[in-house]
């Protein structure tokens, strides 16, 4: 298939996507004081704590997505083996004692003082890197199994990983991006089927053995059979959702947050957001998100290679599939379970990190324009 790309200005990139990315973040600074500020306040007498966290973070993003999108894609190729012994170091480090951070009965974080990562975080993108780079360097790997083995090999590790940790959600993620990077890659049907009949007869095997998932997938079930027990938060999610009707409460007047929503400035950030914009606001805020998806994909496709249509396609997707999840969680659709809304979300790992792919995706737009003049083949 032939093409030229004439759709920006020489250099500039896709403006749109980037514009889009920045407006993304900025409303998660607005939305994460509004979710924020009154637990704040209440536990750290300090009700910008969250926000002024989340800004720097915000601003560290910013510099990261500045610095990667002068680099052309093509360098990273080679880091794609070391991106991923990275993330699998980080992931192990999180079970030393006195580096591992606990928090609610997991292990997810590796503090350092008072700074602190999640490595589960780093870990998508490093498995993004690893898997564009295996497969440009012999395209033709995806057509037998035996060549998709090392994929999923890492795949699989790094879900072992974050298992034990224990965080489900982010390991439903990576699954997620591990099937969908294969079938990006021309995997035949045939392949994938063979590759998620096991994964789908995985999951319930994997909430059995653990008793709070039993727990939780009751909660689901019936919320209301234990509204002070598992059931609580996803019935303050949905008293949220149910608040915000069409037009929404007001900004910075959600009655959710005032501590009957846990976790209203991280993992259920878009309760707060659909209190307090209703339809509405949560519909232009996932059209938004949609746009980020599809200029993303639109870029990948435009790649003059195939590593960079595999890189670019892997960060999009790993971007929609989590923002996906948390919004079927919060929706009481899945099972809930803690997973951020990229680029909303309190936590400045997930921000920065997702920042950083996401000045990957725009560097690749600009580097493609640069090579406008060169006729595309697929």
């Amino acid at each position: 298939m032939e093409r030229t790309s004439k759709d920006h200005k020489k250099g500039r990139g896709d403006l749109l996507f980037l514009f889009a990315v920045i407006l993304l973040a900025a409303l998660g600074l607005v939305f994460v004081y509004s979710a924020s500020s009154y637990n704040a306040e209440v536990q750290y007498g300090d009700k910008f704590f969250f926000f002024r966290k989340q800004l720097i973070g915000f601003l560290l993003g910013l510099i990261a997505m500045t610095a990667v999108s002068f680099l052309p894609y093509e360098k990273l190729k080679r880091w794609g083996l070391p991106a991923l012994i990275l993330s699998l170091v980080l992931l192990a480090l999180v079970f030393i004692p006195g580096l591992g951070k606990s928090n609610y009965g997991a292990t997810r974080w590796i503090g350092f003082g008072s700074f602190t990562i999640q490595p589960s975080e780093i870990a998508k993108y490093g498995f993004v890197m690893f898997t564009a780079s295996y497969f440009a360097k012999d395209p033709g790997r995806m057509r037998k199994f035996s060549g998709i083995l090392p994929v999923l090999l890492a795949g699989l590790t790094i879900c072992v990983l974050i298992m034990l940790e224990p965080n489900m959600s982010v390991t439903m993620c990576v699954g997620a991006i591990m099937i969908g990077m294969i079938f990006l890659s021309g995997a035949s049907f045939k392949t994938i089927f063979a590759i998620c009949v096991p994964v789908l007869l995985a999951v319930p095997a994997l909430i059995i053995a653990e008793p709070y998932r039993l727990r939780r997938l009751s909660a689901y079930l019936d919320p209301w059979a234990s509204p002070r027990g598992e059931g609580y938060q996803l019935i303050q999610s949905l008293y949220a959702l149910g608040n915000g009707e069409l037009f929404g409460v007001g900004l910075f007047h959600s009655r959710q947050k005032y501590r009957f929503l846990p976790f209203a400035e991280s993992d259920f950030i878009l309760s707060v957001i659909a209190e307090e914009t209703g339809f509405f606001g949560v519909l232009f805020l996932f059209l938004l998100i949609g746009f980020v998806v599809w200029r993303g994909f639109r870029i990948a496709r435009n790649c003059r290679d195939f590593y960079g249509y595999m890189l670019v396609s892997g960060i999009t997707l790993a971007f929609a599939v989590q923002s996906a999840l948390n919004a079927l969680v919060v929706s009481g659709t899945i099972p809930p379970t803690g997973l951020p809304l990229p680029l909303i979300s309190a936590g400045n790992t997930s921000l920065i990190v997702t920042m950083a792919g996401m000045g990957v995706v725009y560097g690749a737009s600009r580097h493609t324009e640069k090579t406008s003049s060169h006729k595309i083949y697929r």
